[in-house]
């Protein structure tokens, strides 16, 4: 096996987005614009209701998927389709925006901490007017493989260690994985090798990935390779890592705002037909 190594790093920025709702952008800002296919990561995470209580109200998608995985509390998210659903914690949406959608994401608390992640994923020009869907993921739906001593993976896509995450039918063939590692834990994670990849600690201090030290709120661009090296001092915090791959598109993006297609053109047309009430 080709274990990947670390080619770039990145910390996020500081943002808002919605209504005002605080956050950090990791992938989609000045240093790390994209990372085919991945458009977008946010983090978001606060016990301060004013930090999130504006929510993300109506609001526009269309040529790419949207990925929230709420680590803490309580989201609820509506459509012009008339979906409904609830994100509570530990769960995750998994939504296709495809030719057009406008939706809502609101908390349902206001009080104590909210925290999670949001991803964007492009759609192949083929699949950028299909029909939208959900994948709404329960928390107990999730499972949890433990291949190591002081290891937990949630394995939300993809399949690792015999275990295959919830989601399907995607086509990049993501593996999403929410890795914890106890001191002094060790593990080999194998990955798809032409897919890209990212690693992101989220709680601890630092994890050393190959040789390297990755550490709190940094995310590690992974070099080609079919597995990544992971591993925690005896002496360190307790950790957790968000292990993100999938196949690469290579092909063209034009985004605007909510909007993801192909061409200039597109973006016109998917404005033309927003305006329109054509979603």
């Amino acid at each position: 096996m080709s274990s990947r190594t670390i080619t770039r790093r990145v910390r996020g920025i500081p943002t808002s987005d919605g209504a005002g709702v605080k956050l950090t952008r990791v992938i989609g800002q000045p240093k790390l614009d994209a990372l085919d296919p991945f458009l977008l990561l946010d983090e978001f995470g606060s016990d301060a209701a004013t930090d999130y209580i504006a929510g993300f109200p109506d609001h526009p998608h269309r040529g790419f998927e949207t990925v929230t995985y709420m680590l803490d509390g309580r989201m609820r998210h509506r459509d012009n389709h008339g979906n409904s659903g609830l994100l509570e914690s530990g769960s995750v949406q998994w939504m296709t925006a495809g030719r057009g959608i406008v939706h809502s994401e609101m908390p349902e608390q206001e009080h104590g901490l909210m925290r999670g992640f949001q991803l964007w994923v492009n759609l192949a020009a083929k699949d950028k007017m299909t029909q939208p869907r959900y994948q709404d993921i329960a928390p107990e739906k999730i499972p949890t493989v433990e291949p190591a001593p002081g290891v937990k993976v949630r394995v939300v896509a993809g399949e690792v260690f015999g275990v295959r995450g919830p989601v399907d039918g995607i086509a990049i063939a993501p593996v999403y994985l929410d890795i914890a590692l106890e001191p002094g834990a060790k593990l080999s994670v194998p990955l798809p090798e032409n897919h890209s990849a990212f690693a992101y600690v989220f709680e601890g201090d630092a994890v050393q990935l190959g040789s390297e030290t990755l550490g709190l709120r940094e995310l590690a661009v992974l070099g080609k390779g079919d597995s990544v090296e992971l591993a925690l001092a005896s002496d360190a915090k307790a950790a957790r890592v968000l292990l993100v791959a999938g196949r690469p598109l290579n092909e063209s993006v034009a985004r605007y705002g909510p909007f993801v297609m192909n061409t200039p053109e597109q973006i016109v047309q998917a404005m033309q037909d927003y305006q329109a009430g054509r979603f």
